[in-house]
């Protein structure tokens, strides 16, 4: 199975979650939930990589899907420390960290162990423009984590207004995506 995405307009994880589920049958569904289900993140901010690690390895899921989640974390934090100039391990996660986003990056990392495809293609990623607040205060879009994830990847011109992918979303389609197509 070939699993297309297209990211001219808009890169966010609902985007690639709703590509995701679109793409499930109901047996499918069926494992999707009781991965999710069983899969209980703990309700606390996880501050730096060795607690999403930690965090990630309590996890009751396939061991595919916490590999994938590590994966993405691990994208995440080389980004934020690049960005701030310092060592993974001393990076400090904002909104990534809190347990509803360790949550979104599960769940769509348990809908590709699901669709299990052979190939993720997508289009050029829209990146957006303009600004953001956020914990470090207004940030030009995209966000400086967002931009260093994408470097090297193609980007969709012409750009949309506001934030159309996040650090998180970059570095789930840095991970699974394997080729780019107009």
């Amino acid at each position: 199975m070939v699993l297309s995405f297209d990211f001219t307009e808009n890169a966010t994880r609902g985007q690639i979650f709703d590509t995701l589920f679109n793409a499930m049958d109901e047996a499918q569904h069926k494992r999707f939930y009781e991965i999710i289900e069983r899969a209980e993140v703990p309700e606390k901010h996880h501050r730096n990589i060795g607690e999403i690690n930690k965090t990630i390895d309590a996890l009751d899921a396939p061991d595919q899907v916490k590999n994938d989640l590590r994966s993405v974390y691990a994208i995440l934090a080389a980004a934020e420390a690049k960005v701030h100039g310092c060592d993974v391990s001393q990076t400090h996660f904002h909104e990534v960290g809190k347990a509803g986003g360790i949550r979104n990056a599960l769940a769509i990392c348990a809908g590709f162990y699901v669709l299990a495809p052979e190939e993720v293609v997508a289009t050029p990623i829209q990146p957006g423009e303009g600004e953001i607040e956020c914990a470090h205060g207004v940030l030009s879009l995209p966000a400086p984590a967002t931009a260093a994830i994408l470097e090297g990847m193609p980007l969709a011109e012409p750009r949309m207004g506001g934030e159309r992918c996040t650090p998180t979303s970059a570095a789930l389609i840095k991970h699974f995506v394997k080729s780019f197509k107009e």
